[in-house]
């Protein structure tokens, strides 16, 4: 937790969720936001499409290319990565807005994204998620069945390459196979225990 020199009030801490794609960070997000925790939680803006049960401002912020690449020229993102074709991205203001005002702040992204964050928040906590195996990533990967043959080939690939780099991050919390609560819990432990390191 970062001392303010204007305020008595501390400021908050980002903790950041990453892992290869199917993993399950959207459910273990759902999960801590259940939890009725005081945490921020950021939203993505994305160039991809909507799938039919995700909302515009709420799972995502759903940009055109050409409004998304204004964003990185006024440079109003936090960091942006071109994944899979598509461009992601996390708009600086709902980081630095909610460590202000003292929440501590939940952030989605993936592996790539996790190293430029930590970059510019040395005092952030990175939290990889795994699974229990490839085989088990790969089930969950097809039970999404969102693109084709070769899309999910190309996922897996990376996903393969993604798991390698777990080594850097803060924690690795395992996502279990039918046990998502587990997961749930391990990362709240987490950013328990580091809030209240960081105000004593």
């Amino acid at each position: 937790m970062i001392s303010n020199p204007h305020s008595d009030r501390p400021q908050g801490r980002l903790f950041v969720i990453s892992g290869p794609s199917g993993v399950g960070k959207d459910s273990v997000i759902d999960g801590l936001k259940e939890l009725g925790r005081p945490y921020h939680f950021t939203i993505t803006a994305t160039t991809r499409p909507s799938r039919p049960d995700e909302r515009n401002g709420i799972d995502y912020i759903f940009l055109s290319r050409d409004e998304f690449v204004n964003m990185i020229g006024w440079g109003l993102l936090l960091e942006w990565a071109e994944v899979y074709g598509n461009l992601y991205g996390v708009p600086k203001s709902q980081v630095n807005d909610a460590i202000s005002r003292g929440q501590d702040v939940i952030m989605k992204i993936d592996v790539q994204g996790a190293a430029t964050v930590k970059k510019l928040y040395p005092d952030a906590v990175l939290i990889f998620l795994e699974p229990p195996d490839m085989s088990s990533l790969e089930e969950r990967m097809r039970n999404r069945n969102t693109e084709s043959e070769a899309q999910f080939r190309t996922k897996l690939e990376i996903a393969s390459q993604e798991m390698n780099e777990a080594s850097w991050f803060d924690h690795r919390v395992l996502n279990p196979n039918g046990r998502l609560n587990e997961a749930i819990t391990a990362i709240d432990r987490i950013i328990s225990s580091a809030t209240d390191e960081s105000s004593t």
